[in-house]
């Protein structure tokens, strides 16, 4: 059946055969196996393309359903002995290191050995996206204001956005910066589909222009760095401009209404292991808050 599935899916043999990890030849030979059994050919095979015949269309439908019924007996099974099995798929905003989530992966692994576990960097809106789609359980992204409503949901940190300038540039001794002062400078920026660079945006875009990025970094040590050699002005969270304040000069940018977020954000309908993991991030994160409070 999840052979079958597969191709379906697919509309593919081999790319089923890649998917479900065994070879081609094996495939096909399961799905000749199953339209024995069944009586009539799944799928049309006088093209490339594995196209599903009129039994194979009626067929698919109750294959994914006993395919559910099959991970659901599994899945009752698992919690009544206490494992987990299955996959967890973890996203993370590119160039960030958050240790308390590397903790929560530590603990997890320890705990249900029999869990794979996968992590990706990428973009902060895919990966929100990807968790909606049901393509990630769980993503550590960036965001402008509060995270999606849709989606389970946890603030690491809020904080407003600072422009990090040269010190001999003209804006440099001031306390702060309003965001119209930059309508025309060059800016070094976070690329589009970050947290920060939403916030930016969305700043801009109230004050009525459109920012001049000059260049796009995903890196905050990689924006300095180009600031530092007069691309432009940096803009960044707070906190991440606090290794780079012996050399620039890091002002305050005002008249911005929405935060720059770190958040980590979950599937609306966890799998057991995902409802297992997001107490263990929980609760590695409020550490990490604690043992970092004076």
């Amino acid at each position: 059946m999840e052979y079958f599935v597969a191709v379906a899916e697919e509309a593919n043999f081999t790319r089923a055969a890649q998917r479900v990890h065994i070879s081609q030849s094996g495939i096909s030979a399961q799905i000749r196996q199953l339209e024995h059994e069944l009586g009539h050919p799944l799928f049309d095979r006088s093209t490339r393309t594995a196209k599903l015949t009129a039994a194979g269309a009626a067929a698919l439908t109750p294959a994914r359903a006993a395919l559910a019924a099959a991970a659901s007996v599994q899945e009752a099974v698992d919690d009544v002995v206490g494992l987990l099995r299955g996959r967890l798929r973890i996203g993370m905003v590119v160039g960030c290191t958050i240790t308390p989530l590397f903790i929560a992966i530590e603990k997890f692994h320890s705990d249900h050995p029999g869990v794979e576990i996968s992590v990706q960097e990428g973009n902060s809106e895919q990966m929100i996206d990807a968790v909606g789609s049901g393509d990630l359980d769980m993503a550590l992204v960036g965001a402008a204001g509060e995270p999606p409503d849709w989606l389970g949901a946890m603030t690491i940190a809020s904080e407003n956005l600072v422009a990090l300038v040269p010190l001999g540039h003209r804006l440099a001794k001031r306390r702060r910066i309003a965001i119209d002062q930059l309508d025309g400078e060059p800016i070094v920026s976070m690329p589009a589909g970050t947290g920060i660079r939403a916030t930016l945006d969305i700043g801009c875009a109230a004050a009525g222009f459109i920012p001049h990025i000059t260049v796009e970094a995903t890196a905050a040590d990689t924006v300095a760095d180009l600031v530092e050699r007069g691309l432009g002005i940096g803009v960044l969270s707070a906190s991440m401009t606090a290794a780079h304040r012996d050399h620039l000069s890091a002002v305050p940018l005002t008249g911005i209404a929405l935060p720059a977020l770190l958040a980590v954000v979950w599937s609306p309908s966890p799998s057991p292991a995902l409802r297992v993991f997001i107490p263990q991030v929980r609760e590695a994160f409020e550490r990490g808050a604690a043992s970092s409070s004076p």
